[in-house]
């Protein structure tokens, strides 16, 4: 019977137990670059079987967050080298999310003020990025209408992703994993009620609305080795003003059998309902689990008790958590001893300084 606190071969890379720190945007570098206070901030959960970082942007273009850390420049990659240095002295291991928010984002964060890109025209009218309001001051704004992207600048979304694969194995990343889920760039083309395109990458037909994921994936593929790349997906997922659409089992169904032909690292899936968003559909999971046949990690509303139930019945492999890591940065060490885990203070989670971020302390018993 394997539990959370067993080691794990993921494709070669043993981790020390089967805990994953899920990717949690929080906003704390200034200037998009790694600084010292990351560096504490992954230090201190360290003892997680493998961390996936916040969302890291592959571009300037690909940013709907201010002070969100991106792995485009130089800057950038020696920062989150310091990051990557501090886990694995450690004991750690990391992955870093590379990121495209497509049209979650808003002119106040592109450069010169252009509207941001996705696979369609339509708006997220009722969805906000982090950018600047009308006082230049960080705020949730509406997201901005965006650019459909042609099929030529699709194409060179996909090197882009290449690039910050690249880059990720320059900072000494473990690996990347590519977010699909949640919304953004990757899942505006896997939606078929976002992705209106007539093109290749177009909505029309399931090949062609997991065909921009897999391209993504395969050029991450061509830069660091199929071991060293994982996806995050959110079947049936509607945040960020996605909808429904005919043949959305059927998609995600395809792009597990796709994925697991390509024996990547890892598929993640996020279970969006801890977010308030419908759940996936009872048995979609299973599912999944027997169209794709590599590892599986699954976020969203986990607690030790029910990670350690879908462990053990074989449905995940890797259990990931994400506001309880902001909390308890022992995380592990509680669940191992039952100890009480501590709530996060919400109001905290976005911008700002130590507070609510590197000054959580780990459980003493009083």
């Amino acid at each position: 019977m394997a539990t959370l606190f067993d080691t794990y071969d993921l494709s070669g890379l043993l981790l020390k137990n089967r805990v994953v720190m899920a990717p949690m945007t929080r906003a704390r570098a200034p200037g998009y670059v790694p600084n010292a206070e990351m560096v504490r901030y992954y230090g201190q959960r360290a003892s997680a079987g493998l961390i996936v970082t916040e969302g890291t942007p592959i571009s300037r273009e690909g940013n709907g967050f201010v002070d969100c850390p991106g792995i485009w420049s130089d800057e950038q990659i020696a920062g989150w080298a310091k990051v990557t240095d501090r886990v694995h002295d450690l004991g750690g291991s990391i992955f870093t999310q590379i990121w495209h928010v497509g049209r979650m984002s808003h002119v106040s964060l592109q450069e010169d003020g252009k509207a941001p890109v996705s696979a369609t025209t339509q708006q997220a009218e009722h969805s906000a990025a982090f950018g600047y309001n009308a006082n230049g001051q960080a705020d949730f704004v509406t997201a901005s209408k965006p650019h459909a992207l042609s099929t030529t600048e699709a194409e060179r979304v996909i090197d882009d992703f290449a690039r910050a694969a690249a880059n990720a194995a320059e900072a000494g990343f473990d690996g990347v994993e590519v977010h699909g889920a949640n919304g953004y760039l990757v899942e505006q083309f896997i939606n078929g009620a976002v992705n209106d395109r007539t093109d290749r990458f177009g909505g029309d037909s399931v090949e062609n609305r997991a065909r921009f994921a897999l391209e993504v994936v395969d050029a991450c593929i061509a830069e660091l080795g199929a071991p060293r790349v994982g996806i995050r997906l959110s079947p049936f997922g509607r945040l960020h003003d996605l909808g429904d659409f005919d043949g959305e089992e059927e998609t995600f169904l395809y792009l597990a059998r796709e994925l697991g032909k390509r024996n990547i690292a890892y598929v993640h899936i996020m279970d969006q309902a801890s977010r308030g968003a419908p759940a996936m559909p009872e048995g979609f999971l299973a599912k999944f689990r027997e169209a794709y046949n590599g590892t599986l990690i699954l976020a969203g509303g986990l607690d030790k008790a029910k990670a350690g139930e879908l462990i053990d019945a074989g449905l995940i492999d890797l259990a990931a958590f994400g506001a309880p890591f902001v909390s308890n940065p022992d995380l592990v060490e509680r669940f191992r001893h039952d100890w009480p885990v501590a709530e996060p203070d919400k109001s905290l989670f976005y911008g700002g300084d130590a507070r609510g971020y590197t000054d959580y302390k780990p459980y003493t018993a009083a």
